[in-house]
């Protein structure tokens, strides 16, 4: 699909624009009421690792817009728990409670767990820090907040939980993955077909949380 307004524009909004008409994920997360085409990430990641289901208690950590969310809530079958928080303002979703406040904040955690009034079987973030162009940088920018995500999970996930959490190409640092690979019996890294191609974002996936691993 062509762009006709083109020259209303410089050449990188053209370009994700384009991008944009032309992405069947785009196309395919408005026809099922996805309200973003991230959805088919998670979507494509539960494929392969077979953690999301019916009942599970889910934190959406980077909720916003929120298509993870509507697609944690659809697996949950009307069951469980899914609570979900972003920097920005996400629209409510029947099945889930969301929260607009920065994770990063200190008081942030305290909420959560308020919400959860129990354990979690599942911590997944799409976190991402804003990008500055330079590849190094924004990977160590994404990493700290896995850490902090992975810091959360180590609070509340139950015995067996699961934590996902976007990463860069390159995966975790060592000393924070082998600190997770301690703590989780399978860990892995995927890149799902709906993440765009030219994208350096990958996801690790900790499955089988182990409450009693030494630190």
């Amino acid at each position: 699909m062509r762009v006709k307004t083109a020259k209303y524009r410089d050449k990188s909004s053209n370009r994700w624009l384009a991008r944009q008409l032309n992405d069947p994920y785009v196309a395919e997360s408005k026809r099922l009421g996805y309200r973003s085409r991230a959805a088919f990430k998670l979507i494509q990641l539960d494929e392969k690792f077979h953690f999301l289901g019916k009942g599970k208690t889910i934190v959406d950590l980077g909720c916003a817009p929120g298509g993870w969310t509507q697609v944690a809530v659809e697996r949950n079958k009307g069951t469980g728990k899914v609570v979900g928080i972003d920097i920005l303002e996400a629209e409510p979703i029947n099945g889930a409670t969301l929260i607009c406040q920065d994770f990063t904040e200190p008081e942030a955690a305290d909420k959560l767990k308020e919400l959860l009034n129990g354990e979690a079987d599942i911590v997944m973030s799409d976190m991402a820090a804003n990008t500055t162009g330079h590849q190094q940088t924004d990977h160590l920018r994404t990493i700290a907040l896995v850490e902090i995500a992975y810091e959360f999970a180590k609070e509340v996930l139950a015995e067996n939980g699961i934590f996902i959490a976007k990463v860069f190409k390159g995966g975790a640092e060592s000393a924070l993955l082998n600190d997770i690979k301690k703590r989780f019996r399978k860990v892995a890294h995927a890149k799902p077909d709906a993440s765009r191609q030219g994208s350096p974002e990958e996801y690790l996936v900790a499955i089988g949380f182990k409450k009693d691993a030494k630190e």
